[in-house]
């Protein structure tokens, strides 16, 4: 059971793929015959695989859609990170304020979760929730937003 396969606002277009989809198993590795299934969840079940730009969508409104880097969603998925409809919708919010002030790579928390963002393109390079940002040091970034 995964934080992304259980969270339909984490699954990408076209479904999980490559190094983030879940394996079958503890420690199983992904099957090289057909490749991860796509718009499956750890138990098989349909899933929609729009919903992961849907909720980007609607919390974006007009502005450009935020994305999730593979190392971000894998962060997301290890670390049993929480990404719902009203974190995107701050998370992006926290971007457009860090845009307006010209920031390049921002830290942008919300409750508690630290996301290191590449304002340009808009996308999440990584995700760090709270019980883990302890010894840690952010670098690379010209902006910090508290969303």
């Amino acid at each position: 059971m995964t934080p992304i396969s259980n969270n339909p606002a984490l699954v990408p277009p076209g479904g999980l793929s490559g190094a983030v989809a879940p394996a079958s198993g503890p420690g199983a590795p992904a099957s090289s015959a057909g490749g991860a299934r796509k718009g499956a969840d750890a138990d098989g079940a349909a899933t929609s695989g729009s919903s992961f730009a849907d909720a980007l969508s609607r919390a974006n409104g007009s502005a450009g859609a935020l994305s999730f880097s593979k190392h971000a969603l894998a962060r997301v998925q290890r670390r049993g990170i929480d990404v719902d409809a009203s974190t995107l919708g701050r998370l992006s919010q926290g971007v457009d304020r860090a845009a307006s002030k010209g920031s390049r790579d921002s830290l942008v928390l919300v409750d508690g979760t630290a996301f290191v963002v590449s304002v340009s393109n808009r996308t999440v390079i990584t995700a760090v929730g709270s019980e883990h940002m302890k010894d840690n040091v952010f670098t690379n970034i010209d902006s910090a937003v508290i969303a």
